[in-house]
Order: C-alpha cells, then structure tokens, then sequence
C-alpha cells in the first residue's frame, strides 16, 4: 500500500506537470520526493501516535482484538482524510511567515518546511519512545513559530513581524481551549450518564477478557470509529497544507493556480474582482499607484499588519484590477502562462489575506459600508478557490500515511491512556463518554477550520471521566502529560529554528 501510493503521487506529478507543459528536471523531481518522504512521514508518525488514543478504549474494554481495532481505526483515519474540507490546512499555513510564503520556492522557503517537519517529526518521536500522548498539531505550531522567529532574527528585521500573532492567538486559543472541553465535558458525560443508565457493568472494570454486552460494545466501538474519523479530517489536513506549499515551491505552473476550475466560474470571480477594486479605490488615496509599488505597500501591510491606511487601500484596489483584467485576458486559469503564474499566485496570496484582515478588523471594517463588506468578503471566497485547493493524488497519500501510521507503533501510547491515567482500569462508561466528547469537539473544529489536538482532548476527557467515575488519577501521568504539553512548544520552537539556520546555512553553502 506503501508502495502504490508513493507510486501514484510521482504518477500523478508527472502528469500534472506534463499536462502544464512544465515537466520537472530529475534533480527537482528527486528534491520533491524527499521532500514529499518528510511530510508523508510526519503523517505517518502521526497515526500511530495521535489515533492510539482512539483505539485505547476499545482495546482496554475488549470491544475489539487490538489487531481489528488499529486496522478498523486506520481505515476511518483514511476516510476521514478523504473526505475533509480543507479549511484546517489553510489555517496551519497562515501562521507561516509572509516573507517565506511569498518566496517558497527559495532556499528560505524550503529550508522552512524542511525544518518545521523534521522539528515535529522528531519531538513526536522522542514522546512516543517514553509512552507520553503528546500534540503533533502542538509540535508543529511550535515548529512553525520557531522558523518564524529564526527568519526574523536571521533577516536582521526588528519585532516578530514574520510571525502572523493574531492568528497564533487563534490558533493556540483553540489548542488550550479544547483539552478543558473534553476534561470537564467527560465528567460531566459520565455524570450524567451514571444518573440515567443504572447499569453497573458500565462503571465497573471489565472483568478478564470477556467482550462487553452487546448494546455497550455497539457504542464503544462507533466512539472509536468517531475519533478516528474526526482525527483523519483535522489532523490529516496539516500534511495536506505542507505539501501544497512544496508542490507550489518546485511545480508552481501546475500547483500554484486552480486549474480545475471551470471556465465558466470565470465571468463571475472577474466581477468579484473588480467590485471589491471599486471598493477600495473609494477608500484609496486617489493618486495612481504602479503594479509593483502597490504589490510592495500591501506587502509591508501584511507583514506589519497595518492595514487601515488610503495606501494600503489604494495598492489593493491596484492588485485587485490587475488581477481581474489578467484572469479576463486569459479566460481561465488553466491558461495562465508558466511565466505569469508566480506572481499572479502571490498577488492572489497578498490579497487574499489582507482582504481577510479588512473583513475582520473592527478599525477597517468601520470605514465600508455593508455592501462593500459583504462584495469584500464574496472576493476572499473567489480568491480562496482560485489558489486554495488541494488535488484528489494528495489526499489519498496523506490519508494513506495516516491510516497506515495508525497501524503500527500504537502500543506505547495506548498502554498509557488505558492504564496510567486514572487509579483504575478503564471502564466501559469512562471510555464511551471520553470518545463521545472526543470525537463531537474534533469535528466542531474541524466546522470551524481550527487545528486541535486528539491527544490532548482525549486524554483530558479519559482523566475527567475518571474522575467522574471516583477513580482518581495517577499524578505522575498527568504530571508527565502537562509537562510534555508544556515543553513542546518551546523545544519544537528550538529545534526547527536551529535546524533552519543549519539548512538555511547549508544551502547557501551548496548554491555558493
């Protein structure tokens, strides 16, 4: 399965990248599949350390052989990925710094995606060889922070102006927000639980390796397929988010742009284009900007997120014609040449996410009027489908990697989720009500494009649950637990920023 999907994905590229008449040297067809390896590894290592949570339950209750159990979780893992939206992927990119995602195809750029995987990877690693249920989306958020805190202080820039804040406010909100939910959303489950379904198997240790009666087995194993499949469409989209950026970095003809969008869709995203550029022009400074003036004023707005200024305004209404008037020239994006695609794609980029800020930001949304807002936010949806996709071949290797992943190495981690969290073994009821709150928090995220962690939400739902269930918890586990969710941000800060400047370094060196 390995084999076929690494096999389909350099298949698929190779089509691709014909079919724009960009086909790739060997040298950077051989970049990309290293660099491909590293994410799908990431993936990989995901599964078996993130969706052992999801089997722990089952295994410990024997609802299921822990053989079926994995396979059954890698399978729902793998759907769960195929059939994600794509909106978490897109909120784990916006954290990268600005200067980077312009450049991506850089030494910079690939020295950053290079550093922020093998950083996760690696912490990841360290916390499943000592059994601890440790975040993957908390060690890349900190990988990610780390390159952007490298970069500026390499680049001699004053401030952290390469790392997008509010959206690492967002971000982290939702990661520190969600292990509370699942901790007090368990106890409370199971209290409620314990009040209305009075029987006592459901609180009591299972007793030898008898499976649960049926109507508890049947919830049991639908809570497994239901964390699973929630983690398979959050977790799997942060791969799906890091190889776009490569593919748009070594095959930009062929990744930058949608080119699956219908000529018909044309007429309409031209339109949006040249509303949302009236509507700026009337906020503007009136004085005709150049292309590349403006592109260079909504740059430095971005980066420093200043945005509420007649420049600003003025260089966005100047991209947004541009970009209109080339779209209506060439009719459809599939017709864009391999010359023009990436600054289009970075002109897109630009003002996508300021458009985002504009819409947002009480200061900046206080100068339009409600139609301009609402004609503003239809353009960022036209923008978001014109550079924010990702192919069918990429879900399916990623899925693949995750479900996989999920399959081997889950030992550790499940023996620590069943056994050293709470004082007793797990019980039936402890085990439903953390799957339950699991599960219906990952999947209101994921609504909600925001990136959380499984580890974490069940961990915490399995101690409140615990707890709920008078069995107390073990405090050298969950002093062992926080101490992991402590330290990750700031060593996976440290280990990708040190692996960037070595392979920034590195790089340099060769190019020299």
């Amino acid at each position: 399965m390995l084999v076929g999907g690494l096999a389909y994905a350099g298949y698929s590229i190779a089509t691709d990248t014909a079919n724009v008449g960009e086909p790739m040297a060997m040298g950077v067809f051989a970049f990309l599949g290293l660099a491909l390896l590293i994410a799908l590894g990431f993936e990989f290592v995901n599964g078996f350390h993130d969706t052992a949570n999801a089997v722990a339950t089952v295994i410990y209750t024997h609802s299921m052989p822990a053989p079926l159990a994995v396979v059954w979780s890698g399978f729902f893992n793998f759907l769960g990925v195929l059939l994600s939206s794509g909106a978490v992927a897109y909120s784990i990119i916006t954290l990268l710094p600005i200067d980077l995602m312009l450049h991506v195809g850089s030494a910079g750029g690939f020295a950053m995606i290079f550093a922020l995987l093998l950083a996760a990877v690696l912490w990841n690693l360290a916390t499943w060889a000592v059994g601890l249920p440790n975040s993957s989306s908390h060690a890349l958020i900190g990988s990610i922070l780390g390159v952007g805190l490298a970069n500026q202080l390499l680049s001699g820039a004053s401030g952290v102006s390469g790392v997008d804040m509010v959206q690492v406010k967002k971000v982290l909100s939702a990661l520190l927000f969600s292990p509370v939910v699942g901790f007090i959303g368990a106890l409370m489950l199971m209290l409620i639980m314990k009040r209305f379904l009075k029987d006592e198997r459901l609180y009591r240790e299972p007793e030898g390796s008898a499976p649960p009666p049926r109507g508890i087995r049947a919830l049991l194993i639908f809570t497994c397929t239901a964390v699973s499949f929630a983690h398979g469409g959050n977790d799997g989209q942060k791969g799906m988010g890091l190889i776009m950026l490569i593919l748009i970095g070594c095959a930009p003809t062929a990744y930058a742009l949608n080119r699956t969008l219908p000529e018909s869709a044309m007429p309409a995203f031209v339109q949006s284009a040249q509303t949302a550029s009236a509507a700026y022009a009337a906020h503007g400074t009136g004085f005709a900007m150049p292309t590349e003036r403006a592109r260079d004023v909504v740059t430095q707005g971005l980066r420093t997120k200043t945005i509420d200024t007649p420049d600003v305004y003025e260089g966005l209404s100047v991209l947004s014609r541009d970009i209109g008037d080339r779209i209506e020239n060439y009719g459809t994006f599939s017709r864009v040449p391999a010359a023009v695609v990436p600054n289009m794609r970075n002109d897109m980029y630009l003002v996508l996410d300021t458009t985002r800020m504009v819409v947002k930001e009480e200061g900046a949304k206080s100068r339009f009027t409600a139609a301009e807002i609402d004609s503003l936010g239809s353009y960022t949806g036209a923008l978001e489908r014109g550079t924010r996709y990702i192919p069918l071949w990429v879900k399916v290797t990623v899925a693949l990697a995750l479900g996989l992943g999920t399959m081997v190495g889950w030992r550790r981690i499940v023996v620590t989720v069943g056994e050293r969290i709470g004082k007793t073994h797990l019980t039936y009821g402890m085990g439903a009500s953390a799957e339950l709150m699991a599960a219906s928090t990952i999947l209101l995220a994921e609504h909600f494009g925001a990136p959380v962690s499984t580890t974490h939400i069940l961990s915490s739902g399995v101690a409140g649950a615990s707890v709920a269930n008078g069995a107390g918890l073990q405090r050298r586990t969950i002093r062992n637990m926080a101490l992991a969710w402590i330290l990750t941000l700031p060593i996976a800060m440290l280990l990708s920023g040190l692996l960037y400047w070595l392979l920034l370094g590195l790089t340099r060196v060769l190019a020299g």
